[in-house]
């Protein structure tokens, strides 16, 4: 069964219903399952980061320690990290040993030390949130679990209003993804692909409406939202890791809950910006948490969402 959407952007078929027009809550009001306070952590930690540019350099690491052990107490960013997994002093030793094993490269979204903490210190949220669900560990798990669904099943029938395309899996493959990137290099976004085409139910109907929400606020001829990144296995993680992605442990990608969607290449159709604005009002509206990655931008789902989501989902997907 479908349901009329809020949006007039591109729908195959009959329109699917948004569920967050008629809930969200006002900008800047607190979830009633945030727990700590949110908008005061991101606002501690943009005043963190701040301070943090100006100590990158390598003769600067003991004042970083000490700024670090200073900022990191103060009640509202201690009030975060306390409730993750690893608790204050767990996340502060995490954050020092990532600082200190950074090496700037070619693939990490970290392009420097200041975007390797806001990136740590903003994804802790997802852990704060998703504390309790369970970590896909391996590779298998994530191809097995009926918690996740199949996205080119949904993709094949006409299901998806989100693109995204799978990691070649063969020599060939990478060969003709290569050789595709010298002719057009500009035709899609430079990612390697979802090694799992696999989500949560919950969050494939949050990308839906994201894309229909973003087809509605740009010109036509736009492409739709383009998803980088979904689930992932803490086997993957490490693997990324070794790569030398700034692929933070834990991770809410590895909790099914988190996506990245790409940015960068939406400024060449004059809808960056656009697609930011919608992300960021969203967070606002405590349906999701948004780190700044740069070229793609990660989000995860909230807890008080889900209920919302997941009724979409079988609504859409007439289940």
């Amino acid at each position: 069964m479908r349901v009329p959407s809020r949006s007039p952007g591109r729908q195959p078929g009959s329109a699917v219903a948004s569920t967050t027009h008629a809930r969200r809550l006002p900008p800047g009001a607190p979830h009633p399952d945030a727990g700590p306070d949110l908008a005061a952590y991101r606002a501690a930690v943009a005043e963190l980061l701040v301070e943090v540019g100006a100590l990158t350099d390598a003769p600067s690491a003991g004042a970083r320690q000490v700024l670090l052990d200073q900022r990191l107490r103060e009640p509202a960013i201690a009030a975060v990290l306390d409730a993750t997994p690893q608790g204050l002093v767990g996340a502060r030793e995490t954050l020092l040993l990532e600082m200190a094993r950074y090496r700037p490269n070619s693939r990490t979204s970290a392009q420097d030390l200041t975007a390797l903490v806001r990136i740590y210190l903003l994804s802790r949220v997802d852990v704060l949130w998703w504390r309790d669900s369970p970590t896909f560990r391996t590779d298998d798990q994530v191809r097995g679990t009926v918690d996740l669904v199949d996205l080119e099943w949904l993709r094949r029938r006409g299901l998806l209003e989100f693109r995204y395309r799978e990691q070649p899996a063969t020599v060939l493959g990478r060969g003709l993804r290569a050789f595709g990137r010298r002719v057009r290099p500009d035709a899609t976004p430079r990612t390697a692909g979802l090694l799992f085409p696999r989500a949560r139910r919950e969050v494939i109907a949050f990308l839906n409406d994201l894309a229909r929400e973003f087809a509605a606020a740009t010109r036509p001829g736009t492409p739709p939202l383009w998803v980088t990144s979904l689930a992932r296995s803490a086997e993957h993680q490490h693997r990324l890791r070794r790569l030398g992605y700034a692929a933070m442990v834990p991770s809410g990608h590895c909790l099914g809950w988190a996506a990245d969607v790409e940015l960068e290449w939406f400024e060449r159709f004059g809808a960056r910006a656009a697609l930011a604005g919608l992300l960021l009002a969203r967070q606002d509206a405590g349906e999701i948490n948004v780190v700044d990655e740069g070229q793609a931008w990660h989000l995860c789902l909230a807890p008080g969402a889900r209920r919302r989501f997941r009724r979409a989902y079988e609504a859409e997907m007439g289940v």
